[in-house]
């Protein structure tokens, strides 16, 4: 057995790791840049979403919802709803991180996006022989964190850039929509999560009509429990 690779090839393993997601993260964080500025987020707020939200999908929702004139009530739970999800990922890597410090837990916490996520919870599940001891593999996840942070910064920064030079007469809105099913499509493998996509997208069209842009609430919850009740019967029935 070799001997236990040290902290800090564990977090340069992490930030290697990362390196290759970065290619469809970078564009969608430059568009939201560019976004934000249309909906009228001043250019230190819509840096510092990133920097406080730092969820993409989330703060995509949030730039659509501003612009409409939702209120931040709404704003805050359709950002919720959405980020359900990261439950589940903090559930899965808790049993790897119960030996940390609050403080450490409170940074990986932080970090924890669904490319992040998926690259330590790979590594945790490798065989300790061949990589690092199961106590230090939390820097391979800070490095992992850190490298998509700082890309989802610097692309925001790049979009905000870029969304000044354009002129206001120039309509970006269907961007936004079609973000949206660039994010949607390639993730959509099975039965049910194409009745997820399809009941919540019609549940959407129907409920348009909703005050402060309830529908998109509304669309979301059932897309989750239509996704949930058909996993659960095919799941079942199989």
């Amino acid at each position: 057995m070799g001997s236990p690779v040290s902290l800090r090839q564990e977090f340069f393993s992490g930030v290697r790791a990362e390196l290759p997601l970065l290619v469809g993260v970078f564009p969608f964080g430059m568009i939201y840049g560019v976004l934000a500025l249309a909906a009228g987020i001043p250019p230190a707020l819509a840096q510092a979403m990133s920097a406080v939200v730092f969820a993409g999908s989330s703060q995509f929702l949030a730039v659509n919802l501003i612009a409409g004139g939702a209120p931040g009530l709404v704003i805050i739970l359709t950002i919720v709803v959405v980020n359900l999800r990261h439950a589940l990922y903090s559930a899965s890597v808790a049993p790897h991180l119960r030996r940390l410090s609050p403080l450490w837990k409170l940074l990986l916490a932080y970090l924890l996006t669904d490319e992040a996520y998926a690259v330590a919870i790979t590594h945790y599940i490798e065989p300790a022989e061949t990589t690092a001891l199961p106590a230090n593999r939390h820097w391979y996840f800070l490095g992992a964190g850190l490298t998509l942070w700082t890309a989802w910064q610097v692309s925001t920064a790049l979009g905000i850039f870029l969304g000044a030079q354009v002129p206001e007469s120039w309509s970006l809105d269907f961007t936004l929509a079609l973000t949206f099913i660039a994010l949607l499509v390639p993730n959509i493998k099975d039965k049910a999560g194409g009745l997820a996509a399809l009941s919540a997208g019609v549940t959407a069209v129907l409920a348009s009509g909703l005050p402060y842009k309830l529908g998109l609430i509304v669309a979301a919850l059932v897309g989750i429990l239509v996704g949930l009740w058909s996993e659960r019967r095919w799941t079942h029935s199989g």
